[in-house]
């Protein structure tokens, strides 16, 4: 994998993972759960919008 996609897929595979235990957190009705699932998947828009910057960037 090249260097500049790297921090992308770490940011988003954080989100991934704070995504699901977010999910778990609202099915077991536990506090935090919406904390959890709001970051998660900010944490992946952020990822996916930077990797399209990147990729848009790399195209020219």
């Amino acid at each position: 994998m090249n260097k500049t996609y790297l921090a992308p897929a770490i940011v988003f595979l954080i989100g991934m993972i704070l995504t699901i235990i977010g999910a778990l957190f609202k099915i077991m009705h536990w506090t935090g759960a919406n904390v959890l699932l709001s970051i998660g998947m900010l944490s992946e828009v952020l990822a996916i919008i930077t990797l399209i910057i990147t990729l848009i960037k790399n195209a020219k």
